[in-house]
């Protein structure tokens, strides 16, 4: 396969993708096969930019050059009694704060901040096994909160959910999103978690998408995983029809349980971002955690198949902070969501003045998880 994408026919595929989205302006379906994909992640004589010029005209089609900004929230941090290899608050993990829910207040506080970041969308996340519909009513006088005081859009992480009851009441308070990321494939699910299954991820997944709530789920890549599992969840996502899909790559904090993670190359990153763009061309692309160890300078490339970005790190590990973020966008070409753009138009030149963008690993401290909390 890997000599039938060099030459006349990777322009074969660009010429009918180009002839795919122009009959088909709406496009759902993929514009890449399983084995063509598998072929990009594992030929290295296929050229990256001819790869990233092929993602990059859907992206253009679908976004223009608008980028979505979001920022993660741990409103729960902590004593998981889950066992996810790749997690810094998995059960036996040390080293992360750990905190109950954070009270109301505080978290609207950090909403607040967050739009003043530029922010599309709040995302709060919380640390546990799963959401139960007492728990999913507290959740829903908070998202309500948000939409009424803010006109933020929320999307929520919290786990599992294993009852109907649990999606109905969060859709019913207006939530936007749910997240929750298939991470890997079936095949490989039981080499990074054992306290629950790959089933248990995808019943989630349809019991909010059957409210009508809108799907957040993505990858984790360079978990010891095959190019072949990658292949499998952006198909999978495909089927499932994910609105947005967060492209991670592995960061390999302390006390991580990941059975032989691999260490990626910039091209791999980059490959892996164009394949999950053709086999979901609509979707929202989000180059996530890792973005700045893995890809460093060349984070701009990224965005040629990428729409969506995270902004002032993860949930446990710091990441770009909301000027280096926007300086990102803006120097390579590329331009905040319109309603975002003009929260911040007035701060926007201040934040291109002058941000570093660092490729250190560093975990968040109380301080950056809980900033708000003594202004209560």
């Amino acid at each position: 396969m890997s000599a039938l994408l060099s030459g006349e026919a990777l322009q074969s595929l660009e010429t009918r993708v180009r002839e795919r989205l122009n009959s088909d302006p709406a496009l759902r379906s993929g514009l890449i096969d399983r084995e063509l994909a598998l072929a990009i992640l594992e030929s290295p004589d296929i050229a990256t930019e001819d790869v990233l010029r092929i993602g990059e005209m859907i992206r253009r089609h679908f976004h223009e050059n608008r980028v979505l900004v979001h920022i993660l929230n741990n409103i729960r941090n902590g004593n998981c009694a889950e066992d996810c290899g790749y997690c810094a608050q998995r059960k036996s993990a040390e080293g992360v704060p750990v905190y109950q829910t954070k009270p109301e207040d505080e978290i609207m506080e950090e909403a607040k901040a967050a739009k003043k970041s530029g922010a599309h969308r709040y995302c709060l996340v919380t640390a546990g096994r799963g959401t139960s519909p007492r728990m999913a009513e507290k959740y829903a006088e908070l998202i309500k909160r948000i939409n009424d005081e803010l006109g933020m859009k929320v999307c929520l992480s919290a786990g599992l959910i294993n009852d109907p009851e649990t999606a109905r009441i969060l859709a019913d308070a207006g939530l936007d999103r749910y997240n929750h990321n298939l991470n890997t494939s079936e095949s490989h699910y039981g080499e990074i978690a054992t306290t629950h299954s790959y089933q248990d991820r995808l019943n989630t997944l349809e019991h909010v998408s059957s409210r009508g709530i809108s799907l957040c789920s993505g990858v984790i890549a360079g978990m010891g995983e095959s190019r072949a599992d990658l292949v499998n969840v952006a198909f999978e996502l495909n089927r499932l029809g994910a609105a947005s899909i967060p492209v991670n790559f592995f960061l390999p904090v302390e006390g991580h349980a990941v059975k032989n993670p691999e260490s990626l190359t910039a091209d791999d990153c980059l490959k892996i971002l164009s394949v999950f763009r053709m086999a979901n061309p609509s979707a929202e692309i989000r180059m996530a955690a890792g973005r700045e160890v893995y890809l460093g300078d060349r984070q701009g490339e990224g965005l040629r198949v990428a729409n969506s970005l995270f902004v002032s790190g993860y949930l446990n590990v710091k990441g770009s902070s909301a000027e280096q973020t926007i300086r990102l966008i803006y120097e390579n070409g590329y331009r905040l969501d319109e309603e975002c753009e003009k929260e911040i138009v007035e701060l926007r030149d201040r934040m291109l003045a002058d941000a570093t963008i660092s490729s250190d690993l560093q975990m968040k401290g109380i301080e950056e998880l809980r900033p708000f909390q003594n202004q209560r």
